[in-house]
C-alpha cells in the first residue's frame, strides 16, 4: 500500500512540475509516466488522463494556499485585511502556474467536466477553499449578518473565482493588474458587509443568500 501511494504521489508531482515547466498541452501522459520512472499503463492505472491531474494541482495549491494564509492572517484584524492577505497569498500561490492559464481555462471552464471547480471531482478542494473564507470571515473583527452567515464564505470564495479568472488572462508583468484588482474590491467587500447588517439591507441579504444557494446546491452545479 505504501508502495502504491508512492508511486501515485511521484506521478502527481512529476505531473505537475511538466505543466509548470513545459505546458499542459506540451506534456503527454507518456512523458509524465518516463519522468516519474513508472510504465504508461502504471499512469493510467491512477489517473485516465491528464485532466484527472488537474485535480490534483487544485488539492496542492489549496494545501498551499492554506498553508500561506494562515500564516498571515490577523486576529480581530480588519475583513478587508484579512481578505486581502488571502487573496494575495492565493495569487502568490498559483503564480508558476501562470503559463498554464490558457489551458486552464478550456479545462474549467465548463461546468459538465471533471476539472471544473465546480464539479463533483473537486469538491474536496472547493470545500477547502470555501473553508480558507469561512476562517477568514472568523478571524476577522467585522460581524456579519445572521442570514448572511452560512453564505458568505462561498460568495467570498466565487469572488476569488473571478479574481482568478482575471488573473488568467492578465499580461500585465508580474500579474499587476489582478493585484490592483484585489486591492480596489475587498474595501467594497467589506463594506457591502457591513451595510448588510442595515435593516434596509435584509431583503437583498436574504436573497442574495437564497440565491447562492440554489447555485452551489447539487442541482444548479449540475451534478
Amino acid at each position: 500500500m505504501a508502495r502504491t501511494s508512492e508511486t501515485r504521489d511521484k506521478v502527481v508531482e512529476v505531473a505537475l512540475r511538466l505543466f509548470r515547466e513545459e505546458g499542459f498541452q506540451a506534456t503527454t501522459m507518456r512523458r509524465i509516466a518516463d519522468e516519474a520512472g513508472v510504465s504508461l499503463g502504471n499512469a493510467y492505472y491512477y489517473f485516465a488522463g491528464k485532466d484527472e491531474l488537474v485535480n490534483e494541482l487544485y488539492m496542492v495549491i489549496q494545501r498551499d494556499h492554506r498553508e500561506r494564509a494562515l500564516s498571515v492572517l490577523v486576529d480581530g484584524g480588519s475583513l478587508s485585511e484579512n481578505l486581502a492577505a488571502v487573496l494575495h497569498s492565493g495569487l502568490d500561490v498559483m503564480e508558476p502556474y501562470h503559463a498554464f492559464g490558457g489551458s486552464f481555462l478550456h479545462l474549467a471552464l465548463p461546468t459538465t467536466t471533471s476539472s471544473s471547480p465546480f464539479s463533483e471531482e473537486s469538491s474536496d478542494a472547493r470545500s477547502m477553499a470555501i473553508d480558507l473564507m469561512r476562517v477568514t470571515l472568523s478571524a476577522s473583527k467585522q460581524k456579519v449578518p445572521a442570514s448572511l452567515k452560512d453564505a458568505l464564505p462561498t460568495l467570498l470564495w466565487m469572488i476569488y473565482m473571478g479574481v482568478t479568472l482575471h488573473w488568467v488572462t492578465d499580461s500585465s508583468d508580474n500579474q499587476r493588474r489582478t493585484r490592483v484588482l484585489v486591492d480596489g474590491l475587498v474595501p467594497v467587500v467589506s463594506k457591502a458587509v457591513r451595510l448588510a447588517r442595515l435593516p434596509v439591507a435584509r431583503g437583498l441579504v436574504t436573497d442574495v443568500a437564497g440565491l447562492l444557494k440554489r447555485m452551489t446546491s447539487p442541482e444548479g452545479l449540475g451534478q
